[in-house]
C-alpha cells in the first residue's frame, strides 16, 4: 500500500510556471506507475500525464504537451510535474495517484483513471489573467 501527498499548487498568472510534487510513503515507490490527474471546477477528473516505474516511459494529454513535464525520482520516493506557460484553462485541483495494475508486457504506462488504485488528497492550482 502507498500514500500520497501533493504540494506546490498555487495561484499564477498566464504564462507562469509551477512544480508539483506528490511525496509517497512506503518503501515500495519504485514498483508503481505513476500519473497525474486533474479537476476542473464542474468536470470529470482526467488524466493529464503517466510515467512508468522506472521513469522511461512518459506520456501526455494533447493539450499539455511540450508544457508538462513528469518526472519521478525514486530514491525520494517523489513525482513532479512541471507546469510551464500556464492557461487559463489549467486551473484545477491536481492529483497524483498510483497502481500496479498495468501490463505486465506493455510499456508500463496507466493512462485511465480506473487503473489506478491509489489517489493523494489533491493539491489546487489557479491560473489568472
Amino acid at each position: 500500500q502507498v500514500q500520497l501527498v501533493e504540494s506546490g499548487g498555487g495561484l499564477v498568472q498566464t504564462g507562469g510556471s509551477l512544480r508539483l510534487s506528490c511525496a509517497a510513503s512506503g518503501r515500495t515507490f519504485s514498483s508503481y506507475a505513476m500519473g497525474w490527474f486533474r479537476q476542473g471546477p464542474g468536470k470529470e477528473r482526467d488524466f493529464v500525464a503517466a510515467i512508468s516505474w522506472s521513469g522511461g516511459n512518459t506520456y501526455y494529454v494533447d493539450s499539455v504537451k511540450g508544457r508538462f513535464t513528469i518526472s519521478r525520482d525514486n530514491a525520494k520516493n517523489t513525482l513532479y510535474l512541471k507546469m510551464n506557460s500556464l492557461k487559463l484553462e489549467d486551473t484545477a485541483v491536481y492529483y497524483c495517484a498510483a497502481t500496479r495494475s498495468i501490463d505486465p508486457f506493455g510499456n508500463g504506462l496507466a493512462l485511465y483513471r480506473a487503473q489506478y488504485n491509489y489517489w493523494g488528497q489533491g493539491t489546487q492550482v489557479t491560473v489568472s489573467s
